[in-house]
């Protein structure tokens, strides 16, 4: 599945800011924003199809001193507004050692800041910074490995427990959820993904003002409590979804495989060993580092005065310092010196991934592998679908994935097969090329692209409809591409996708020089 400033390190500060939950509760009370419905503030469908500027035209952009970036569309039709925080963080920032830590503080985003979740701040800061030592000298005996003394590992590990069993009087569980869902909010939830984090709910259009103080709170006081209670449950979902999972452990053996340098190859939730060892400083360090005001994008959708909102979130955010820029991503994979694969064993049925090298999102070529990912898997009428899955019956399911596993930096055209028995993953990799090769060397006949086109165009009309949807958009694009107008760029630039297109990037990429294999195979089958 991604905050900043005034963190908390060496002592307690003097005093804690006085904001707590019914403080926040009593500042919303102060006003109520009045629904006004018209049509010409109506942004549906019909708008964006219209003409370019139905939207472009809608998106009104204003930065803060400090960094901030804000989009803001005004939608009167309910009184309702969606809300959205992007980071311009996710795995592609880590490095070998803190692999999993923009996924891990996305978890302890929600356990408060230091006036919510708490109790007693002051009090609770002691325990942990009790907590810290203890653990640390608990990793300090881990690291001797099998010199490690069984005592002293038992006394470190329930000192560990025993204060966080005492922090756990001054915590007040999950009140941040507690708050927005008492005040109608839904959709509370976060994303970390390769390239970004993205914090969303939804609200009453009247509770604006409580979203704001609250994820202000975030950004600039954020808490790390829980901290060695919140891994395990990390590590767990880890072994959940990956390690105990056939399709789990193939992409991450796959993405090892594709990457050797840049960290895309990474996976988001982290190395086993990463989480472990990872400590309360060092992810209080990542989160200065990425997730400042500067390096975040507001984006908020709905019933709105684009005049008072702004107003609104210069009163909250503008104060949060300015951080300095954080380092640049430098490492560039090395071009491909010729096909790489790679084998799972599991006990499992087979399944194999394909995947080709192609250029980040910001290439002229973009638009072509949103088109041949539609052509190929886009329903049932796709040509992956139709040949191998209906007509040959070699697949049980297949789909493909334009950008893998980001799109900010060079990454992977992805396909996904799962063989139908008795045929073999060979036999069906040897079928999927074949199909790649009539994108080569047959032209697209022109009625099934402009399909296709029709089809691409009518989705993202449709990701548009809700507030959401729309905030989801601007505020992907705006995060990794650099600027939503991205949005509406692409949808010219797939527009123009001709056949001739199409055969060139089939022909540029799809090359087994070019391409990574790995490949699920039953666990002791020879």
């Amino acid at each position: 599945m991604e905050f900043k400033r005034r963190q908390i390190s060496g002592s307690c500060p003097a005093a804690a800011p006085l904001f707590n939950a019914v403080i926040v509760l009593a500042l919303l009370l102060s006003g109520t924003v009045s629904p006004v419905f018209s049509a010409e503030d109506t942004l549906g469908a019909p708008a964006v199809r219209s003409a370019r500027g139905g939207l472009a035209d809608r998106v009104v952009e204003h930065r803060l001193s400090n960094g901030l970036q804000l989009l803001l569309v005004e939608r009167r039709q309910v009184p309702i507004v969606s809300c959205m925080i992007a980071y311009k963080v996710g795995g592609v920032n880590e490095r070998p050692g803190n692999t999993g830590v923009a996924h891990f503080f996305e978890h302890l985003a929600f356990k408060g800041t230091r006036s919510l979740g708490t109790k007693d701040f002051r009090r609770e800061f002691v325990l942990l910074q009790r907590m810290d030592r203890a653990w640390s000298n608990l990793r300090k005996e881990q690291e001797k490995g099998a010199k490690a003394d069984p005592a002293r590992l038992a006394a470190h590990r329930k000192r560990l427990e025993d204060l966080e069993r005492e922090s756990e009087k001054y915590i007040v569980p999950n009140e941040i959820g507690e708050i927005y869902e008492q005040n109608g909010a839904v959709g509370l939830n976060a994303t970390t993904g390769k390239d970004m984090t993205r914090y969303v709910v939804s609200l009453p259009a009247n509770r604006l003002e409580l979203w704001a103080a609250i994820e202000s709170d975030r950004m600039s006081h954020a808490v790390l409590r829980e901290f060695y209670k919140e891994k395990n449950v990390v590590l767990e979902e880890r072994r959940l979804r990956y390690e105990n999972s056939p399709s789990g452990r193939l992409y991450e053996t796959f993405l090892s495989a594709a990457f050797t340098a840049h960290p895309y190859g990474m996976p988001v939730i982290g190395w086993t060993s990463d989480l472990e060892a990872l400590s309360r400083s060092q992810t209080e360090t990542f989160f200065k580092t990425h997730y400042g005001p500067g390096n975040a994008v507001i984006v908020i959708v709905g019933d709105i005065s684009i005049p008072e909102t702004i107003r609104l979130v210069e009163k909250y955010f503008g104060l949060i310092p300015t951080q300095p820029p954080p380092p640049l991503v430098v490492t560039v994979e090395p071009e491909p010196a010729g096909e790489r694969r790679a084998e799972v064993e599991f006990e499992a049925e087979p399944s194999v991934l394909i995947g080709y090298h192609r250029p980040a999102l910001d290439h002229p070529d973009d638009a072509v592998f949103d088109v041949i990912d539609s052509l190929m898997s886009g329903g049932r009428s796709s040509r992956l679908y139709k040949t191998l899955v209906k007509e040959k019956q070699l697949a049980v399911n297949i789909s493909t994935a334009a950008g893998v596993p980001g799109a900010r930096y060079p990454h992977l055209f992805m396909i996904q097969a799962t063989p139908r028995a008795p045929h073999r993953p060979g036999e069906l990799e040897t079928a999927i090329y074949a199909e790649l090769d009539r994108l080569k060397n047959e032209p697209v006949p022109p009625r099934e692209l402009q399909k296709v086109l029709n089809n691409l165009d009518a989705g993202l009309i449709r990701s548009l409809d809700s507030n959401s949807g729309l905030a989801s958009q601007l505020s992907y694009f705006q995060t990794v591409a650099g600027t939503w107008r991205y949005l509406l760029d692409n949808r010219e630039r797939i527009g123009r996708v001709t056949a001739e297109d199409v055969a060139r990037v089939a022909r540029t990429y799809f090359v087994k020089s070019n391409r990574v294999v790995a490949t699920l195979v039953k666990k002791g089958n020879e």
